[in-house]
């Protein structure tokens, strides 16, 4: 599925407020600045802040908080990354077609460049232009879904003690929906707050956002399968050498793509309510779930 038309008219959008919210490569000390920027910039789509900033359009045409705050998810979810290639995680030496992180820099540099991008996610958040309570409310659902209860790292943790062992259905939901639908789904309730939506659209948001975050991860799985790592921009193949656990592994292809498709349905579903305010949202999760790489 090709991008939707207006993908690279966000994308420059985020790239220019990421670019202004990140120290230069020559801010001391210049190590660390370089690593964090160069993982931050190395090629990502911008998804989860096109999210944020998508759902908050339904309620809003003013953005200015929607965007800030997707950055601040940006960073979250590029720290994930750098964190994850680590040897003591995945041990990947690609990430977005480049060197991973510890492969350019060090070990060392790529743990501290992770662990900078988080602190500046909620350096950036506590200044997004809205009012303070609704900056609160932002920021509990953002540190949450990149938490350990239902969250990412929760996630990844029992992704990590899933490895080579037989899996339920019941804990491979636990895994996939933890450790990306909830940051997923923290993006678009995120918009939803930043838009000034009411609690019932931000409920009807949450509810989108796991949905929509759990076909994605299904998704991830299946091309993880199907597609190279030219195409991936990341080792293909990885899922099954470590045994982790798969949509594909537990169901085979053909029902994972079924179990896809059906979860893509339930969150459209959501957005009916909407009508045409929700296009762009509707078509962007239609392109999360239909895309090759």
């Amino acid at each position: 599925m090709a991008y939707p038309n207006f993908f690279d008219e966000n994308q420059k959008l985020i790239e220019a407020a990421l670019e202004h919210l990140m120290p230069s490569a020559e801010t001391m000390p210049p190590t660390i600045h370089q690593a964090m920027r160069y993982s931050v910039f190395a090629g990502g789509k911008r998804i989860r802040p096109m999210l944020c900033l998508e759902a908050s359009r339904i309620f809003s045409a003013e953005i200015g908080a929607a965007v800030e705050a997707g950055c601040s998810i940006e960073f979250i979810h590029t720290y994930s990354l750098i964190h994850d290639d680590l040897p003591a995680l995945d041990n990947d030496d690609l990430r977005r077609g480049k060197p991973t992180c510890h492969k350019q820099f060090n070990e060392a540099t790529a743990i501290l460049a992770g662990d900078a991008l988080l602190t500046l996610a909620f350096e950036t958040l506590s200044r997004i232009p809205t009012d303070a309570a609704r900056c609160v409310q932002v920021i509990r659902e953002i540190s949450s879904a990149a938490g350990t209860r239902d969250g990412m790292v929760g996630g990844q943790v029992a992704d990590i003690e899933a490895e080579r062992k037989p899996v339920t259905a019941e804990m491979l939901s636990y895994i996939h929906k933890s450790k990306t639908a909830a940051l997923i789904r923290g993006s678009v309730v995120a918009g939803a707050i930043c838009g000034d939506g009411d609690s019932e659209d931000v409920e009807r948001m949450r509810r989108f956002g796991d949905n929509i975050g759990w076909a994605f991860q299904v998704v991830d799985d299946i091309l993880d399968v199907e597609e190279s790592s030219a195409a991936l921009g990341k080792t293909a193949g990885k899922d099954q050498a470590q045994q982790k656990a798969t949509y594909p592994a537990l169901f085979g292809l053909q029902k994972s793509q079924a179990f896809a498709k059906e979860l893509a349905a339930k969150a459209l579903d959501e957005l009916s309510v909407y009508g045409e305010r929700a296009a762009r949202l509707r078509e962007l999760a239609e392109f999360l779930v239909l895309r090759r790489a």
